[in-house]
């Protein structure tokens, strides 16, 4: 049995189709189809029914997914095994990661990964939703949340400290809150959905609910608005570092209250060997927020 075709088997179950199939594999469709009706044939059954815009497993499909899920998984395992340590990754990584996330920290590493690693090939998603890593065919996502109980596997990178910033001549015109209360009298910048903040005060938390007239589905629209001068952000410190230095954004601390601290999560769908692919992305962005750390401004 030809591995690779079954593993045209198994991403066409969880794409949906075998054209995404070919295209998350990098083949052309018609050499996808031919892998499946090779397995078929192989295995003197039919294991999907297909049309044009539509796919769906047979019976025998369904009973072969799982032990063909096994065998993709062992040989890609075995591979990683026997690889010399001194070629580095290889392979396709699909990675998915917020939008500003991606775009300031992970999209510069990426040259760099791709120099070292000659065979790896990468595909970033920009996402700030939660996708289904196993039906969209992800290796890793990264997610800057409280995360919810799940069946996939999550590691912490780093804690999210965050601030509350705003331009310069919105404080002019509004004036610097001073109590956590004073929020609910500005023009705070929520991502959508969003009603409340949550701080801590002495420990205990405390969540001030927001009159916002304005919300984004990205902390990209919350962070340009803020530095139009549109009102109060509470901001990821990586994201808003080189705006405080600059002076474009002013540092808002409020004595009675500091904002919640979120994480930075690793998050993958299997509990078995965590490829070279994955390894290699994941200690090159534990890097790039150690050094996003240090180059903090200082109050």
């Amino acid at each position: 049995m030809n591995t690779d075709d079954v593993l045209v088997f198994t991403t066409a179950a969880s794409a949906g189709s075998l054209s995404e199939a070919a295209r998350r594999l990098g083949l052309a469709p018609m050499a996808a189809t031919r892998r499946l009706a090779s397995l078929e044939t192989t295995l003197g059954v039919r294991l999907m029914h297909r049309t044009t815009r539509s796919l769906s497993l047979t019976p025998e499909g369904q009973t072969f997914l799982p032990f063909a899920l096994a065998l993709v998984e062992n040989e890609e395992e075995a591979r990683a095994r026997l690889r010399a340590e001194g070629k580095g990754a290889a392979g396709l990584l699909r990675v998915s990661v917020p939008v500003a996330f991606g775009l300031k920290l992970v999209a510069p590493l990426i040259p760099t990964l791709l120099a070292k690693n000659p065979e790896l090939r990468i595909s970033l998603e920009l996402n700030d939703g939660l996708p289904d890593l196993v039906s969209a065919g992800i290796d890793l996502s990264i997610r800057i949340a409280r995360l919810k109980d799940s069946s996939l596997v999550a590691q912490k990178l780093a804690s999210n400290p965050r601030t509350l910033v705003a331009a310069a001549d919105y404080l002019e015109r509004k004036g610097m809150p001073l109590r956590v209360g004073d929020l609910m009298q500005h023009d705070c910048l929520p991502i959508s959905g969003v009603t409340h903040w949550t701080f801590l005060t002495a420990g205990v938390e405390t969540h001030v609910r927001l009159n916002s007239r304005f919300s984004s589905s990205s902390i990209e629209g919350c962070h340009a608005i803020c530095l139009a001068g549109g009102g109060i952000a509470l901001l990821s410190d990586w994201n808003v570092n080189d705006d405080l230095k600059a002076g474009r954004l002013v540092r808002i601390e409020i004595p009675d209250a500091e904002p919640e601290t979120t994480a930075i999560w690793a998050v993958y769908p299997t509990t078995r060997l965590v490829l070279p692919k994955v390894r290699v992305f994941i200690s090159s962005l534990r890097t790039a927020l150690t050094n996003a750390r240090h180059d903090e401004p200082t109050a």
